[in-house]
């Protein structure tokens, strides 16, 4: 009769999946899905397509886990990958692009797609300019953190913190309320 091992963590299942360990993969990927699914909770807002961003989240970590330098790294890493696939529909009407992802949105459902448009020009209209310059050269020349904080002549933290600040903003600017005003 052989006792069971306590379960592996991220920490000590991380060095196996980077180097390819397929058993060790699978074992990240399903401890690493919850947190996943509470990060695409929080981030994407009232959308039903939750699970999708989950799915897209887990096969992106599979295919570039072996990539990330450093194992403590990996939580923020993660978070960052939701947090851009969220964004993904807001940016997708800005360019007028199809709506497809967006569609079961629960709180954009009812809006005709150039209305949303509208409301995330005008949300990033509204940023103060340092967020609104952040947020476009990040999502819309899609340069590199580096690249963005030698361009703002600031450090990489900071220009990471600005981003931050303006899709929280952006968030905040979009997210609906009713009647009585609150959200």
């Amino acid at each position: 009769m052989t006792a069971t091992s306590p379960p592996l963590t991220v920490a000590q299942l991380l060095p196996a999946a980077r180097s390819g360990d397929a058993v060790a993969m699978e074992q990240l990927l399903r401890l690493t899905r919850p947190d996943i699914r509470r990060y695409a909770l929080r981030h994407c807002a009232a959308t039903t397509a939750t699970d999708d961003v989950v799915q897209e989240a887990l096969i992106i970590v599979y295919r570039r886990v072996g990539a990330l330098r450093e194992v403590a790294a990996f939580g923020g890493w993660v978070v960052r990958i939701v947090q851009r696939l969220c964004m993904q529909p807001m940016l997708a009407w800005l360019k007028g692009e199809p709506l497809a992802q967006v569609e079961d949105n629960l709180a954009c459902s009812h809006r005709p797609d150039h209305e949303l448009r509208h409301d995330l020009a005008l949300a990033i209209d509204s940023l103060p300019p340092l967020y609104r310059e952040s947020l476009l050269m990040r999502d819309f020349e899609e340069l590199t953190i580096e690249e963005m904080a030698q361009r703002l002549g600031v450090t990489r933290e900071a220009a990471k913190s600005r981003l931050h600040r303006a899709r929280a903003l952006v968030r905040e600017y979009l997210a609906p309320t009713d009647r009585t005003g609150t959200t």
